[in-house]
């Protein structure tokens, strides 16, 4: 079977959208509300929307009083578990405008990889959708140890589109699209399609985000990118800030082919 083309982003049954920390905390915690509004209106034509958002660390460092990331894990999980109930009370209070109810999701890697887990993770998401409930899922930050961590949420929103078998992935974050190079050089130079198995090659790509507060950049958003389009998932990256030109097919962002399925 065909994957999803770019031209049919707007018949996507079942979409996940990964939202970065940088996008929804801090200063920016007023993209929630029109991140919410896309979401919505792809809710309302029909389809089955997934929300893997990153920001539970940066969202409880405040109310710990720190001023950067911590880079100890029992700070980390302090924030992560302040900081998680606070960010999805945010975006409840969203999304009470269109009633629509939201469904926290909290896993680890090890959850992903153990057959019997992986298997509760996916019935469980399989009956969230089914009663029309919008699954916000993060990595578990509270209990999940270095050794056994996604990395980033970028990777593990294709391994939500890959055990959902959804039609689209959507990766945002505070660049547009996938360049050539960094997009603040000289030369950088925006990728509108990258064709299902294509190296990159030539592509410089930046390892790390802008922001400081997540842990993702190009790199991880290619390198998920792959994994999704790798079980047939077609994947758009772009910013958050173009969600809702991303969710009704304009031609923003990078598009990544999915396979075949």
């Amino acid at each position: 079977m065909t994957g999803l083309t770019r031209d049919a982003i707007t018949t996507a049954r079942r979409i996940v959208v990964k939202v970065g920390s940088s996008s929804i905390s801090g200063e920016n915690v007023g993209q929630i509300a029109p991140l919410v509004d896309a979401l919505a209106s792809a809710h309302a034509r029909g389809a089955e929307v997934m929300l893997v958002s990153s920001g539970a660390i940066a969202t409880g460092m405040p109310y710990l009083q720190l001023d950067a990331r911590p880079d100890d894990l029992a700070t980390q999980q302090a924030a992560a578990s302040v900081g998680q109930n606070i960010l999805i009370y945010r975006y409840q209070e969203s999304l009470r405008r269109y009633r629509i109810v939201a469904g926290q999701v909290l896993l680890t890697a090890g959850d992903l990889e153990n057959s019997t887990h992986r298997l509760n993770a996916q019935r469980a998401m399989e009956r969230l959708l089914g009663l029309r409930i919008l699954p916000i899922v993060n990595e578990n930050d509270t209990v999940a140890t270095h050794e056994i961590r996604f990395g980033d949420n970028d990777r593990l929103a294709a391994m939500v589109a890959e055990l959902t078998g959804a039609d689209l992935l959507v990766l945002l974050s505070d660049v547009d699209a996938l360049y050539t190079r960094p997009p603040h050089l000289p030369g950088a130079e925006r990728i509108a399609h990258v064709p299902f198995g294509d190296e990159l090659e030539g592509v410089e790509i930046g390892s790390v985000g802008r922001a400081g507060v997540g842990t993702g950049g190009a790199e991880t958003k290619v390198s998920a990118a792959r994994i999704a389009a790798a079980s047939g998932t077609g994947v758009l990256v772009t910013a958050t800030s173009l969600v809702d030109e991303a969710l009704a097919g304009e031609p923003v962002g990078t598009w990544f082919e999915p396979a075949e399925r």
